[in-house]
């Protein structure tokens, strides 16, 4: 199984409700680099990580039109530019992301505490140089739906045996809870891996709560896995 798919993909969809749809564009890879397409207030669909796909524009028409593409985490640049230019819509960056805008072939629309039109709050969770890490978490009041696209995951990596949803490996001896610790949302869509869409903030409260003391599990599992 490769870390990251290439060549052409064949998406798998996941996290599908009312209020939009998630996608795998390459179901069997190790990093299980997840994407979203959500409805806004304005009731147009925000692109959220896009990794494309052929037929992937067929997806997002079942949920409207295409108001912009967000990139949550400044090494999440991946196909925004290409699908926002697709649908002649901007790439949204965060305010305070330094390094990104200039990389992206595509107008590029700047956010603060709030995503255009989409009624998705958006908050920092974690802007630091060591290590290199500039991620911005998106959350609906209404609609009860928390976006976090890298601080936490569902993919195998993230989590130890006896957890849902786990806390990325690297910041886990130092785990982002006072940015998240606010939230008890109806689901956790998240960027790499299946979303949490049972019992959300039960599963967000103990991947944060457990993330220091599941450290040898995570890295145990990592080794063998190297070694198999």
């Amino acid at each position: 199984m490769p870390m990251k798919g290439r060549g052409t993909a064949e998406y798998r969809t996941i996290d599908r409700w009312d209020g939009g749809v998630g996608w795998l564009a390459y179901p069997n890879e190790q990093m299980q680099r997840a994407s979203h397409a959500l409805v806004g207030d304005d009731d147009g669909v925000w692109v959220f990580d896009p990794v494309d796909a052929p037929d992937l524009d067929d997806l997002f028409a079942e949920y409207g039109e295409v108001s912009g593409v967000v990139v949550g985490l400044d090494r999440h640049k991946r196909d925004a530019a290409r699908v926002a230019n697709r649908h002649d819509a901007p790439v949204y960056v965060a305010d305070w992301m330094t390094g990104v805008a200039d990389e992206i072939n595509a107008p590029v629309e700047r956010f603060g505490r709030r995503l255009g039109d989409s009624g998705f709050d958006a908050f920092t969770v974690k802007d630091s140089s060591l290590p290199p890490w500039q991620e911005v978490g998106f959350h609906h009041e209404e609609s009860g739906t928390l976006l976090v696209p890298e601080a936490v995951g569902t993919a195998p990596y993230f989590r130890a045996p006896d957890e849902r949803l786990g806390v990325h490996p690297m910041l886990r001896p130092l785990p982002p809870r006072r940015p998240l610790r606010r939230y008890d949302p109806e689901r956790v869509l998240v960027g790499h891996g299946e979303g949490v869409l049972n019992d959300a903030g039960t599963a967000l409260r103990a991947a944060l709560s457990g993330a220091r003391k599941n450290i040898p599990n995570v890295y145990g599992k990592a080794i063998r896995e190297m070694l198999s």
